[in-house]
């Protein structure tokens, strides 16, 4: 078991390495800027948030961007969750997929170890870059404010980001689900689930139709802007986040468990 967790791990690197670079560097030069655009957002910042339905959907109706709350929500925001969301996505998609597609499922399930093992260890590996992209993104993010020197609520500032983790585990956990239902690798499935997500939940922010069916996606309950200007998190949305999570997770253990695997 042991043995296919630092396997996976070590399939995983280079891929955990570029996402937690790319979004976490662009992140921190991000923080890092706000003290030369923060004059020119203070005039902007009026207009912006007048802007009807596009500022309700982006959070700037909640929060002026020439503060660096609402900077952080509108930009950093933004791109972690996004960013964030879509790493969980690629590695969950293809993570049982992959035996089959590869034709290595022959070797790895005549090994004597139990099918459910072998999830349980790709399960952890998806959890240990999970946690870590989002625990290396979150110190550079802490680091680049200290440097910044600019006031923010550190208790909001952490919810967020706790918010955010579960976030990425709960489309890791419906994707590892979907994982275990396919014999080819359906990477843009997954990108296509989080990118449905994202789109969902920014229509339901501007129609008000659709704004008591916006707890049905991660990011409602993960939203930047909804937790640094109230403080609070929706407990429902959160609730059936998880309970998303768990299924998916189920789901992949009793399918993969029990279905016939090509060579």
């Amino acid at each position: 078991m042991l043995t296919i967790f630092k396997h996976e791990i070590k399939l995983l690197y280079k891929s955990f390495l570029i996402w937690t670079l790319s979004v976490g560097g662009m992140c921190f030069v991000c923080i890092l800027l706000f003290n030369s655009m923060k004059d020119t957002m203070s005039g902007m910042a009026e207009s912006f948030s007048q802007m009807g339905a596009f500022a309700d959907a982006f959070g700037m109706s909640q929060l002026s961007i020439a503060t660096l709350a609402g900077f952080y929500s509108t930009e950093v925001g933004t791109i972690h969750s996004l960013g964030g969301a879509m790493f969980a996505a690629i590695i969950s998609t293809v993570m049982l997929s992959k035996e089959e597609d590869g034709h290595t499922s022959e070797f790895l399930f005549t090994l004597p170890i139990a099918r459910e093992k072998v999830i349980t260890s790709k399960l952890l590996a998806i959890l240990s870059n999970v946690v870590m992209f989002n625990v290396i993104s979150v110190g550079a993010y802490f680091l680049g404010i200290v440097i910044l020197g600019e006031d923010i609520s550190y208790e909001r500032f952490f919810l967020y980001h706790g918010m955010q983790l579960l976030m990425h585990l709960e489309v890791a956990g419906i994707c590892f689900g979907l994982s275990a239902f396919m014999k080819k690798n359906k990477l843009g499935l997954g990108l296509g689930i989080v990118m449905i997500f994202y789109a969902f939940d920014l229509m339901a922010r501007m129609i008000p139709d659709l704004k008591d069916y916006k707890l049905l996606t991660p990011f409602s309950y993960s939203n930047a802007a909804d937790i640094f200007s109230t403080g609070n998190v929706d407990d429902t949305a959160l609730v059936l986040g998880m309970v998303a999570m768990v299924v998916g997770t189920v789901a992949a253990y009793v399918r993969y468990g029990k279905r016939d695997l090509a060579a």
